[in-house]
C-alpha cells in the first residue's frame, strides 16, 4: 500500500512540474510591442492611391499572441473603381524570437520576423527570402504621442535587399 501512495505522490509532482514547465513557457513578454495596442485610423499613400483606413491590435488567446486587424478604403482614381483592402495579422513569439504572419483578402500570406529598434520607438516586419517571390517590409515608428508612422516596402525577386516604398501613411490612435 505504502509503495502505491509513492507512486501516486510521485505522479502528482511531476504533473505538477509539467504544469509549470508548460506554463511558464508560454508567458510572453509583449512590453516592446505595447504600444501597438488599440485602435488607429489614418490616411496613406501609394502606389495603390489616396487611401483612409483603420487597424486595430488586440491581445487574444489569453495574451498569447497579437492580432491586427486592419482595413483600406481606396476611392476609384484612375479609371480604377473603388476598392477595399482588408487583412489580419497574427503576432505571436516562438523560441524568443517575435514573428508574424499575414493574411489578406486578395490571397498574400507573408510569414514575418520582426525586430525592435533599441530604442523600442521601431517595429519593423520583415518577410523571409525566397528568390522567386517579392520580398516585403512592413514598418511602424513612433512619432508623436498617439501617432504612428508606418511603411510598407517591397524588394523584386532575386533582389532581397532592394526595397522600394509601395505606401506610407501616418496613424492616430483613437482615445
Amino acid at each position: 500500500m505504502q509503495s502505491r501512495t509513492s507512486k501516486i505522490f510521485l505522479i502528482v509532482i511531476l504533473m505538477g512540474t509539467l504544469n509549470n514547465f508548460f506554463c511558464q513557457s508560454t508567458k510572453n513578454d509583449w512590453s516592446p510591442l505595447q504600444f501597438l495596442i488599440g485602435e488607429w485610423t489614418g490616411e496613406g499613400n501609394g502606389e495603390p492611391g489616396e487611401a483612409v483606413g483603420s487597424s486595430t491590435f488586440s491581445f487574444d488567446l489569453q495574451n498569447t499572441i497579437l492580432i491586427r486587424k486592419s482595413y483600406a478604403d481606396y476611392p476609384a482614381a484612375n479609371n480604377r473603381p473603388a476598392f477595399r483592402h482588408d487583412d489580419l495579422m497574427i503576432i505571436y513569439q516562438e523560441n524568443k524570437s517575435i514573428k508574424a504572419i499575414y493574411f489578406d483578402n486578395e490571397g498574400h500570406v507573408i510569414k514575418y520576423s520582426v525586430s525592435l529598434s533599441k530604442d523600442l520607438d521601431t517595429i519593423t516586419f520583415v518577410s523571409d527570402i525566397n528568390p522567386a517571390v517579392p520580398r516585403f517590409r512592413l514598418t511602424y515608428t513612433k512619432s508623436k504621442e498617439n501617432t504612428m508612422k508606418i511603411s510598407f516596402e517591397f524588394a523584386p525577386p532575386g533582389k532581397p535587399e532592394e526595397f522600394s516604398k509601395y505606401l506610407d501613411g501616418v496613424v492616430k490612435k483613437k482615445i
